[in-house]
């Protein structure tokens, strides 16, 4: 998609559509009122009847226009200006986005309000513009011969010419593609997105954005002793592989964060088969090893002045002779014993491993992600991911990065009483503590893999994979989490 730049009146850019924003209960100004009169007050109409109101992602669509560039217009509301954030202009332009994107060859311009956004600068609007255009139009039907979403031919974003602009597209345009890159990696079928078709495209994004690469195949796991990551895979005609990936724009003796990402690239549940309905969409379970590879592309085409290294588990758990069991004891690379009580409870023990890898590797700070607990959707909804933490003043930083890019994150608690219920009968720790907080003693599992380095845990289980439509957002892979992991390397990097 081609994502430029004009300065040009509104009425003069020429688009199959035009994309106007409106603040709730404001006057018309500006360029609104430059519409307004050569629309021959149809605004003004349009705000005296009620229909054109401004409430959040609240659409009115106009046909066949005359009198301007653009025949078709679509306003939508951005809410009131005091409660305008950067998540309620996300949810603004991606309804307005999804909204025309339901045929091919679209040109779509989009007006940057004059008028003041709250706390959103005019640079963030455009990003986030830029952005949009891009996700909104893109649908999780890959393989259907009638798409309901097609890519825009070309977005143009109507707004001065100032260098700020400029760097705001392409801010956009580099995230509105990484998380496209998240979100294919996610929908595709799991007949193709293998543990070895997952580092074919891992391995292509890193040679072109720059990225160091590195795969260990089974034979390298093997040496590395990854016991538990190694259990999952048994069952599974498919090899395991760990794929590494790497910027280093801090230095060589810069501090190196660490982004660990669950692949289950298909989760049966092993001998803990899961029922159908909970087995359909397990094609998701590699979730937080995409949103790694996301953010990586991101955080390298943005050049940012930080070391970070991408570390990816990925294998397929499936039901086989050689499944591991339950009652099985695994010894992870750090030594600590496993007893596993349930091979639905797979991620962790991928995880586990990997961790302990980033840790032996001389990371200073690591975050993981993972869609690791239902539980964690019982606790937060589908829209909300969970926090874990060792360090309350690093995980303090990642909320606030979070709360920065519009993304829903809640910590939850780790206090020591949970570490009861998954202390070991046989092993020294067992892979479930139960029904109960379920959430928290898969963090208190991965606990043990972290060492003393400062570690937040994020269970992405509700948000990376929405079950349904919404005006402003696909069903499917959602790409969750990419932009507070680029916005949490910026901020790594000061």
């Amino acid at each position: 998609m081609e994502i430029r730049r004009t300065d040009k009146p509104l009425t003069q850019v020429e688009a199959d559509w035009l994309i106007v924003p409106v603040i709730e209960s404001a006057e018309l100004t500006g360029p609104l009122t430059l519409l307004d009169q050569a629309l021959s007050g149809t605004l003004t109409r349009l705000k005296s009847l009620g229909d054109l109101t401004g409430k959040l992602a609240s659409t009115v669509m106009l046909r066949g226009v005359v009198g301007i560039g653009a025949p078709r217009l679509l306003f939508v509301g951005l809410g009131t200006a005091q409660e305008i954030s950067t998540a309620r202009i996300d949810k603004a332009l991606m309804t307005a986005t999804r909204a025309i994107a339901d045929k091919p060859n679209t040109k779509v311009a989009i007006l940057v309000p004059t008028d003041p956004l709250g706390a959103v600068s005019t640079v963030g609007f455009i990003a986030s513009a830029a952005a949009s255009g891009q996700i909104g139009s893109l649908g999780q039907d890959l393989f259907r011969t009638e798409r309901s979403r097609h890519p825009f031919t070309s977005l143009t974003l109507i707004t001065a010419n100032t260098p700020e602009a400029e760097a705001a597209i392409e801010l956009g345009r580099i995230m509105g593609q990484a998380i496209n890159l998240t979100r294919d990696l996610v929908n595709r079928p799991p007949q193709e997105i293998t543990p070895l078709g997952f580092a074919k495209r891992a391995e292509a994004v890193a040679q072109e954005f720059g990225l160091r690469f590195e795969m260990l195949d089974q034979t390298r796991l093997q040496q590395e002793h990854m016991g538990s990551l190694l259990a999952v895979a048994q069952g599974s005609p498919q090899p395991p592989c760990m794929v590494i990936v790497e910027h280093n724009g801090g230095g060589p003796n810069g501090p190196r964060l660490a982004l660990v990402g669950k692949g289950v690239t298909f989760d049966s549940g092993g001998l803990s088969l899961k029922p159908t309905d909970g087995m359909l969409t397990m094609k998701c379970d590699m979730a937080g090893a995409a949103t790694v590879l996301g953010a990586m592309t991101a955080i390298a085409r943005l050049n940012l002045p930080v070391n970070v290294v991408g570390y990816m588990g990925l294998v397929e758990n499936m039901i086989g002779g050689n499944a591991f069991k339950l009652g099985d004891i695994l010894t992870a690379r750090n030594g600590v014993t496993i007893e596993v009580l349930n091979t639905d409870a797979e991620g962790r023990l991928v995880l586990a491993d990997v961790l302990s890898y980033a840790v032996d590797a001389g990371v200073d700070r690591i975050v993981d992600l993972a869609t690791l607990t239902g539980a964690c959707v019982v606790a937060l909804g589908e829209d909300v991911s969970g926090a874990f933490t060792n360090d309350q003043r690093w995980c303090d930083t990642l909320l606030a990065a979070a709360k920065t890019t519009g993304e829903d994150v809640w910590q939850l608690p780790m206090w020591d009483s949970y570490e009861d219920l998954i202390k070991g009968d046989i092993g020294d720790i067992k892979n479930t503590g139960g029904r109960w907080g379920g959430a928290i003693t898969a963090a208190r599992f991965l606990q043990h893999f972290v060492g003393k380095k400062p570690w937040v845990h994020l269970d992405i289980a509700g948000p990376a994979f929405a079950s349904s439509n919404k005006p402003h957002r696909e069903a499917g892979a959602t790409g969750h989490m990419v932009k507070t992991l680029v916005e949490l390397a910026r901020r790594f990097g000061v």
